[in-house]
């Protein structure tokens, strides 16, 4: 080890020696922003130390010069590879004078801990921003041989099976990666968070205590977001911040509320009071600091970046510091970006196909990026085949993103401009999830490959079949409505279907003709035998698990291609809508019902009927006649259910019951929009809409309310909505309530099990605690 390099000294050309993250923390540091001193241990140490080992195995003989050429889908080798590494970093010893160079050059800080930091630089100039989950910071007291085994601990983590997994996904080699490790003190925190600027927005995210609270996923954060040119606070949010961590000196615990956590008894997670709980984390004068702190480092780096910071409790004073900086990828001036809305996750590169939805008849080729203005319904059959989905207008309960979520297909909706700034035919990168659009400009031997591979080479999901799943108590269902999509989601852990899509479906089959026109045509016996069939796949793949078909609900304006009328104002689409067009005009409700009974006789006894967007215990009268004249109730089975998306419900459930209604899904997108006055196709709401959402506190309480009156009731409550994929959090409270059932997309149903097998756990075990603490006593 020749030397340390320190914060307030590192040069340009030592980017590649201290790592991406170091550098750019030393930037600002040396510009005279907060920045706590520190130096960095080069990644020349780490390939030194590697060569130390003395290993048999070929793979491990070779470093730091192999690239470890194994099967990474192989997982039983890839963990066996990869606990074999480890061990042999932790096992060795780190060379003697090394660490007292470290200590040695730590101690003058005259503090008693010390976090070891992550610092990734690629020999080939990729950058390595986005590592999260695979490299973490270390703390260790201010001794020799913690240090040491602080060092091996952070060096091994190079060699987790998640992080070879994601170096071979990349296409990175081994002996290409740069480690630098950047050593700070540290002190405990009063509050610690995250700040993520853009040019059109800003948010800060802030929790008690150090940061891992926030980098764990084990709080929800309190935010606040930020007008970015005049530094306005134009919205706060209260988290939910149960647990925060501190340092332990003293390794005793007196207090109940603290836990030992990550192995070591050098940190602590202690339980937060509930008054504390309440209020918001980060203090005044230092959110307005951070703030102008924040701006002065945009100016210095760019509009976009994410940085950390912590409020530290020094002996005699309280002060802000940056602890992290992370500049993107975008750099190069052939990439450009346009911000939108993340709605349907994944990543993808194709080119550009731009749609107006006056072109009727224009056929999308395959495998490319469609943009339009929005997506309405018809254009389904568009969608057939489109790599992902770029849209002006919209919001995350948009059509356009639903049919994305269902498909499997990136899309980022609320573009604005996407359709005049993007052009025809070049290259695009669609990120999903965070919301992004980067077009690619110049020639296409000049395209940026590095770094188009540094946006959308992050750590890849593999797809394998999840075994030995926890047995859940609520039933896990699914919203569908494209036949193909069967195979994939039967082999999911699901129930059955809770929502099947009669409009989407019916789009495969309407060849561009409104229902009316086709009986208009005197085809109705032809629509009727195509419809019967379409519903009769569902019934077969998933039998016996219920599949529930939710009858017609279209808006006028969702079809313009295949309305026949003249369209409807926009004040009166609303009333138009669900069982008040089918008392209307009844022809094509009777249609539906005709074809769920030839499905009954067909032998599916698993058909059961989801009537949309009723309003009163009169109209689902008139319903339930209809169902009855159809012949549907004769199967003992047979389900009648309503969706539970109108505010009136809330006062009319027990009436409904009496009238006949066997069970109710809530739709938390319309119950939103008709609760809080908001739209749902609404991408970029104003001030305010932060909480505008299905986690408001008023549409918490009525679905609460309708899960207790269906359980009063003695009728089963599910959930349809997009809550509860858009707001996981939300699940807990629908599990403690007691919900029958949810349903969500294709793409959520491993999450969403796996969220209310924990849910369900946490439930038993403090009904568990109660019941011991309650013996107790």
């Amino acid at each position: 080890m020749d030397k340390l390099y320190w914060l307030d000294q590192i040069k340009l050309q030592d980017r590649a020696n201290v790592g991406v993250q170091a550098f750019y923390l030393s930037k600002i540091k040396q510009q005279g922003y907060p920045v706590l001193p520190g130096f960095v241990v080069e990644a020349d140490v780490l390939r030194q130390f590697l060569e130390t080992l003395n290993s048999s195995e070929s793979l491990i003989a070779d470093l730091p010069y192999s690239s470890l050429h194994l099967d990474v889908h192989n997982w039983r080798q890839l963990q066996q590879v990869a606990g074999r590494l480890r061990q042999e970093i932790i096992s060795a010893t780190v060379p003697p004078h090394w660490v007292r160079t470290i200590f040695q050059a730590a101690r003058q800080w005259q503090r008693s801990s010390l976090i070891l930091r992550p610092s990734l630089a690629i020999s080939n100039n990729q950058e390595m921003n986005n590592v999260s989950g695979l490299l973490e910071p270390v703390f260790c007291p201010c001794e020799e041989e913690e240090i040491g085994e602080a060092l091996k601990q952070l060096w091994s983590q190079l060699f987790r099976a998640r992080s070879l997994l994601y170096w071979h996904s990349a296409g990175i080699s081994l002996p290409s990666i740069n480690l630098g490790v950047l050593v700070q003190p540290v002190d405990n925190a009063i509050a610690s968070g995250v700040i993520n600027t853009k040019s059109l927005a800003w948010d800060i995210e802030a929790t008690w205590g150090l940061g891992l609270a926030i980098t764990n996923g084990e709080v929800l954060p309190d935010v606040y977001y930020i007008e970015p040119k005049t530094g306005v606070v134009i919205e706060r949010q209260l988290g939910n911040k149960m647990l925060a961590y501190r340092l332990n000196h003293s390794n005793a615990f007196t207090d109940e509320q603290l836990q030992p956590t990550l192995n070591t008894d050098f940190l602590l997670a202690y339980i937060l009071e509930e008054s504390q709980q309440q209020e918001y984390a980060l203090p005044e004068e230092f959110l307005q600091e951070l703030i102008t702190v924040g701006n002065q480092i945009v100016n210095e780096l760019g509009a976009t970046l994410t940085m950390k910071w912590t409020v530290a409790k020094e002996s005699l004073a309280t002060k802000l510091y940056i602890t992290e900086v992370t500049v993107p990828q975008s750099v190069n001036k052939s990439v450009q970006f346009i911000q939108g809305v993340g709605a349907a996750r994944g990543r993808i590169i194709a080119n550009a196909h731009i749609f107006n939805s006056s072109q009727k008849t224009i056929q999308v080729p395959k495998g490319v990026i469609l943009i339009a203005p929005m997506i309405t319904p018809d254009c389904l059959p568009l969608l057939q085949g489109v790599a992902g989905i770029i849209t002006e207008q919209g919001g995350l309960t948009s059509h356009g993103a639903i049919l994305a979520r269902e498909l499997g297909i990136p899309a980022v909706v609320s573009a604005t401009g996407a359709t005049t700034i993007l052009q025809a035919g070049e290259k695009l990168l669609i990120d999903g999830d965070k919301g992004e659009v980067y077009r690619f400009t110049g020639d296409e031997e000049n395209f940026p490959s590095q770094e188009i591979e540094g946006l959308i080479k992050e750590e890849k999901v593999v797809n394998y079949q999840p075994t030995n799943l926890p047995i859940i108590a609520t039933k896990l269902l699914v919203n569908l409505s494209q036949g193909r999509l069967i195979k994939q989601v039967k082999s999911l852990p699901v129930d059955g279907v809770g929502l099947l899509r009669s409009e989407l479906m019916m789009l495969n089959i309407l060849e561009k003709k409104h229902p009316q026109e086709w009986l208009k045509a005197g085809k109705e016996a032809e629509l009727l035998e195509l419809l019967s069939k379409q519903i009769m796949q569902f019934a077969r793949a998933f039998s016996p698990n219920p599949i529930f078909y939710r009858s017609l609900d279209w808006l006028p304006h969702d079809l313009p291609s295949l309305s026949t009328d003249p369209p409807l104002s926009k004040s009166s689409i609303i009333s138009n809508r669900g069982i008040f067009s089918y008392i209307q005009n009844p022809a094509v409700f009777e249609l539906e019902l005709q074809a769920l009974a030839i499905v009954q006789a067909s032998g599916y006894k698993n058909i059961n009927l989801l009537l949309p967007f009723v309003r009163s215990v009169e109209e689902f009268v008139f319903c339930r006649h209809q169902v009855e004249q159809a012949g549907l109730m004769q199967i003992s089975q047979f389900q009648l259910w309503m969706m539970a998306e109108v505010p009136s419900v809330l006062f009319l459930l027990p009436e409904y019951i009496k009238a006949g209604v066997m069970g109710i899904s809530i739709g938390t997108n319309d119950l939103t929009q008709l609760l809080l006055g908001i739209d749902r196709e609404q991408g970029k709401p104003g001030i305010g809409s932060k909480y505008l959402n299905e986690s408001n506190p008023a549409v918490m309480g009525a679905i609460s309310q309708l899960i207790k009156m269906s359980q009063a009731g003695g009728i089963p409550c599910s959930i349809c909505g997009q809550a509860p994929v858009l707001y996981p959090e939300m699940i807990d409270k629908l599990i403690e309530w007691g919900i029958s059932s949810i349903s969500v997309e294709p793409e959520a149903v491993e999450r969403t099990y796996q969220a209310i097998a924990r849910a369900e756990q946490r439930l038993i075990l403090a009904a568990a605690r109660r019941q011991l603490h309650d013996s107790k006593n």
